[in-house]
């Protein structure tokens, strides 16, 4: 691929990962089916599940649990329990990286431009599968939620990500492929790549990405 030569307008470009570097729905996908399967409730197919991803576990809990039943506090903290220990022992031996992933990255690294991931998968999971996948290499900082933390689209994350890697939101580029990653963009005033090849579940509102692409095989416009 000869594109990376023409990426020299940003400083630092930062990731989300669910559904942008990494197609992460199914392992979660078997967590909460089996999570849900212990308190009796009927599973979700994937395509349910994946609509569920991008604002945290928490989220993705709670919005499974009303999918299949009551909601009660006992029965949310039940599951998420169990969703968290069998994610956390068995994150990725279903998730892929989606083609092309790995060649734009060890161009854009070769151009020496830091690479980080923000996302809102918890920090544990997200430092072992990229550990696993052996995506560790390419980025300086690899960011996920941590208890009691903001998370995305409150801009702290993001903030943190690109202070840690030295950079400013000014000259930073961050690539998504949820609303919650454009919005997370827009609160903290930087540039906006959406990739549509993810977990997009929604439209778009508010400032628009400033370039969307659905390969990461293709040439990026800037």
């Amino acid at each position: 691929m000869q594109y990376a030569h023409r990426m020299t307008k940003f400083e630092t470009i930062i990731f989300d990962l669910d559904g942008t570097l990494i197609h992460s729905a199914p392992d979660m996908h078997a967590a909460v089916n089996t999570a849900l399967s212990e308190i009796g409730r009927a599973p979700l197919d994937l395509p349910t599940i994946t609509s569920f991803v991008g604002n945290g576990v928490e989220n993705l809990v709670a919005k499974s649990v009303a999918a299949t039943g009551d909601t009660d506090e006992d029965t949310m903290h039940k599951v998420l329990k169990r969703v968290r220990g069998i994610y956390d022992a068995d994150p990725c031996s279903r998730t892929t990286i989606y083609p092309g992933v790995e060649e734009r990255l060890a161009e854009l690294q070769a151009l020496n431009i830091p690479l980080g991931i923000c996302t809102n998968k918890p920090n544990g999971p997200a430092q072992s599968i990229c550990g696993a996948l052996k995506l560790e290499p390419y980025f300086d900082v690899i960011a996920g939620a941590e208890d009691g933390m903001a998370k995305k689209p409150d801009p702290a994350p993001l903030f943190d990500v690109i202070k840690r890697m030295g950079g400013t939101p000014a000259s930073t580029l961050y690539v998504g492929d949820s609303t919650v990653d454009q919005q997370t963009a827009q609160n903290a005033d930087v540039a906006f790549a959406l990739f549509t090849g993810g977990y997009l579940n929604a439209p778009l509102a508010g400032t628009p990405p400033l370039f969307t692409f659905d390969d990461w095989k293709t040439e990026w416009p800037v």
